[in-house]
């Protein structure tokens, strides 16, 4: 999977896709992650990207110009299977989306900034806007390196267990079950004894049972009415 971001805050997503799973998503060659700074396609010497809002009011919007030209040159050289603005206004993220974006092979995502991007960039580029929460960030940045962590996981070959992803909460639509190791007892705090016995069916039951307890109690919201 290939995976380009627009932002004019570039320096901001290199820690996040330089440790963990994403990296070694990419250094195993699974996902390459591109990162392109808007600036580069400023409209002038000074480096503008931005200017008032039409209409008045506080803020900065995004020019239309800088984000075409870098969209433009992206679009020539392949295609796209998704065109993502992240935005406050989007779709939320949940798992189900992440699981449809893991199956593409080029994304492309833009981090606005200011008070967003000119709505015509939206109608002419964009066809997926997504939310990580009904809150607002100071750039898409953030959003980006969520969304892009959790589709990274899912490509085949990146988790040394893929199963593991197969457990984690939502993908059921139920959160995960409490979760244990070593040592079996801690300050008076023990280890649930089905988890010990050994017996796999038994075991599965009660993972089933107490994921849908913690649903139930945490996101009632989840469940079917």
């Amino acid at each position: 999977m290939r995976i380009d971001i627009v932002t004019c805050q570039p320096d901001l997503l290199v820690s996040p896709f330089a440790h963990s799973i994403v990296k070694r998503a990419q250094d195993k060659g699974l996902a390459e992650i591109h990162l392109h700074d808007l600036r580069r396609y400023a409209i002038n010497k000074h480096g503008q990207i931005d200017d008032y809002v039409f209409g008045g009011g506080a803020g900065m919007v995004l020019r239309v110009e800088p984000i075409a030209a870098c969209f433009d040159e992206l679009m020539a050289q392949r295609s796209y299977d998704a065109i993502i603005y992240l935005t406050p206004d989007g779709e939320t993220l949940r798992q189900p989306l992440v699981n449809r974006l893991s199956l593409a092979g080029n994304l492309l995502l833009l981090c606005g900034h200011y008070k967003g991007v000119d709505e015509r960039i939206r109608q002419a580029y964009i066809t997926h806007e997504i939310s990580v929460g009904d809150y607002v960030l100071s750039g898409g940045e953030l959003g980006a390196a969520i969304l892009v962590d959790a589709i990274v996981r899912l490509l085949p070959g990146v988790l040394g267990n893929e199963e593991s992803a197969l457990s984690d909460s939502f993908q059921d639509n139920l959160l995960s079950p409490p979760v244990y190791t070593r040592p079996a007892e801690w300050r008076g705090y023990e280890v649930p004894e089905i988890l010990l016995s050994g017996n796999t069916p038994k075991i599965d039951v009660w993972r089933h049972d107490q994921a849908l307890e913690r649903t139930r109690q945490r996101r009632p919201d989840l469940l079917p009415d």
